[in-house]
């Protein structure tokens, strides 16, 4: 019997212990069952718990608050939302909350900082991703880079990364909304603007053309911004006007004071074309006289290539010594050890750019600065001076300084100039000067045909006015410089005469509205009385028959110092010469190249490169134009500024014990 009992004890422990198992394996597969249904972000800062009453629970990771979680009942809704308003968990900021920042003042001193409040706010982190897209020409899947995102996620983990299709939407909506801004502002000034403008080709084999619009507002700061960027179906002079008019009048800018354009054959048709339609909408002054301005950037370019043809052999065998040097670092070691002995600061030799013929000049005026290093280099590389016979080498530095941009009378200097070196003792000085004369008589020998508008800025110049200009005609073109002066005063004349006048109706027709709407019954044109009034009083006698350029040339020059501003001049004497004040703002806006223009073609040329050959007319316009208008200010590239940050950087490198590459170079 006890023997049944025990057999009877132990089937039932074995019969428990397979139930226990089963038991444990159910739960086991029950809890991984459970585990991958955790699909809510949720569970990544809440830990599931059961308390002791059975109840399924979520348990904050940081706070450790709890919060019913049974995915059946309650679900995850209430962990989500405790999410955004735990202060314990590191990536959180409250987005309502201001706080406080430490941001660079522009303008100040390195490392000055001003205290700012801020807060997040995702549509403003997306305006400046797209400015940053925009300003550094970044492509737009950029944003879908990997280190981009683990960037982000560091920098601000709130900020949810738009896809590159977002972006490409938001800089469409950036570009119309400055636009807007602008248009307003052309609205608001109704001044006249200078534009310029340039074709160019890209490597989709598009015909490009961009309009740069110039300006001094009334506050008398200069402005320049890319208007237009569109492509055009040919380089005919009437398909550019037609291109230029769709875009004035899309602006809404119908006071066009000059156009400056290359001395290309179509762009002369083009201006022929354009002045008639500004004809027709009662804006060309003058009859559009002045209205064409030729880029005197690229006549001064064509006079100095014809003149450097004379050394071309030198200029060339500098041009491949300095590649020379600069092909090895074992070569650059050697030349650096040259200019130590030569007792010289170590500087980088620079190479020209065939797109820059200044560049041209910078790298002639530093070989000459490194004569002794490049000589005593060749006698240690006996291959240098074999390949290039050094001792031949003859290099022109009579053409420096030739023109001075701040002068207003470059190209007569610049002729003056001419005229002295050619009576130089150096026989190719003396013939590279006589090339050039003959190219610079070409376009500024005949004064007769010149704009008339070139000579008005020099007048406008309280350190100038006539004194200069006639000095320098009466040394540029002699007994004939007193009858081109005589020329130059009567149309600065007419031209004032036009804006006196047109302001006057202006005044007065503002005057008339007015009276006509305090009082409809009131009939009398008070125009047409103070027009008689004025009429009366200088025929008389009583009032001041001296106009306003009368009395700005009777007044004494300015004492010229090296920090005068004839804008700030023109801004304080404004009230003093109201009518010439508006005259001399929109003639010392012309622009005397079309480089401006040139310059967005560099930013083209990046933006619509071989890889993204694939954009769209509109979207480069957008980009290009945005670029411009959002830079604080204008950014040229500068051979010098480059070569000296160069040097500062070979400088900083040697003070870490590195030593600087031609690839750091």
């Amino acid at each position: 019997m006890s023997q049944d009992t025990r057999v009877d004890k132990v089937i039932a422990e074995s019969v428990a212990s397979d139930s226990n198992v089963v038991n444990q394996n159910s739960i086991v597969e029950s809890k991984a069952k459970k585990e991958r249904r955790k699909r809510s972000v949720a569970w990544d800062h809440f830990t599931s718990a059961v308390d002791s009453e059975g109840i399924k629970k979520g348990v904050c990771n940081y706070c450790k608050k709890e919060y019913l979680a049974d995915t059946k009942e309650h679900g995850t809704t209430a962990m989500l939302g405790h999410i955004r308003k735990c202060k314990k968990i590191p990536c959180n900021v409250d987005t309502r909350q201001s706080k406080i920042a430490f941001q660079s003042v522009t303008g100040g001193n390195k490392g000055d900082v001003s205290i700012v409040s801020w807060k997040f706010d995702q549509e403003e982190c997306r305006k400046a991703l797209c400015r940053m897209i925009i300003l550094d020409e970044l492509p737009f899947r950029f944003v879908e880079k990997e280190g981009f995102k683990q960037f982000m996620k560091v920098v601000q983990p709130l900020f949810r990364i738009p896809s590159r299709t977002t972006v490409t939407r938001d800089c469409f909506d950036l570009f119309d909304e400055e636009k807007n801004k602008m248009r307003s502002i052309f609205k608001e000034t109704q001044q006249r603007v200078c534009i310029t403008t340039d074709t160019w080709t890209s490597v989709q084999r598009i015909n490009y053309m961009c309009i740069t619009a110039h300006w001094i507002d009334k506050n008398w700061t200069l402005h320049k911004r890319v208007i237009n960027f569109c492509p055009i179906s040919s380089h005919r002079g009437e398909d550019l006007a037609k291109g230029i008019v769709k875009c004035l009048h899309e602006w809404g800018l119908h006071r066009i004071f000059t156009v400056t354009v290359d001395n290309a054959s179509s762009n002369s048709v083009c201006v022929a074309e354009l002045s008639k339609q500004l004809t027709k909408w009662g804006t060309n002054l003058l009859g559009g006289k002045h209205l064409h301005v030729r880029c005197m950037a690229h006549i001064i370019n064509l006079v100095v290539q014809d003149g450097i043809k004379e050394a071309n052999i030198s200029i060339e065998r500098i041009r491949q010594a300095v590649r020379y040097i600069r092909q090895s670092p074992a070569r650059w070691k050697n030349f650096q050890e040259c200019c130590v002995d030569e007792n010289l600061a170590k500087k980088s030799l620079c190479l020209d750019v065939p797109t820059r013929w200044n560049s041209t000049y910078l790298m002639l005026n530093r070989a000459i600065e490194y004569e002794g290093a490049i000589l005593a280099y060749a006698d240690r590389d006996i291959g240098l001076a074999h390949h290039l016979e050094f001792g031949h080498i003859c290099v022109c530095d009579g053409d420096s300084d030739i023109v001075d941009e701040e002068q207003p009378v470059g190209s007569l200097l610049f002729g003056f100039c001419l005229s002295k070196l050619i009576s130089s003792d150096d026989i190719v000085l003396a013939q590279m000067a006589t090339n050039m004369k003959k190219k610079f008589e070409k376009y500024w020998g005949d004064p007769t045909k010149m704009n008339k508008m070139l000579f008005i800025p020099c007048v406008l110049d309280p350190r100038h006015k006539f004194t200069t200009l006639s000095f320098a005609l009466k040394k540029m073109f002699g007994d004939n410089g007193a009858t081109i002066e005589k020329d130059v005063r009567e149309y600065m004349k007419s031209l004032f005469n036009e804006y006196s006048s047109s302001a006057s109706k202006d005044k007065c027709g503002k005057l008339s509205s007015e009276v006509e709407a305090s009082s409809s019954s009131y009939m009398v044109d008070i125009g047409d009385f103070y027009e008689e009034l004025s009429r009366h009083t200088s025929g008389s006698g009583a009032g001041n028959s001296k106009s306003e350029l009368d009395k700005y040339l009777a007044e004494d020059t300015e004492v010229g110092t090296s920090d005068f501003n004839v804008l700030l001049w023109w801004k304080y004497n404004s009230a003093r010469f109201p009518f010439l004040s508006e005259m001399a703002r929109d003639i010392l806006a012309i622009p005397i190249s079309s480089v401006a223009s040139e310059c967005a073609f560099s930013t083209g040329g990046r933006v619509l490169d071989s890889f993204r050959s694939s954009l769209t007319s509109k979207l480069v316009e957008a980009l290009v134009c945005l670029q411009d208008w959002l830079r604080s200010e204008s950014q040229p590239i500068s051979i010098e500024e480059d070569l000296d940050s160069l040097e500062q950087l070979e400088q900083d490198l040697a003070k870490v014990g590195k030593e600087p590459s031609i690839d750091d170079i």
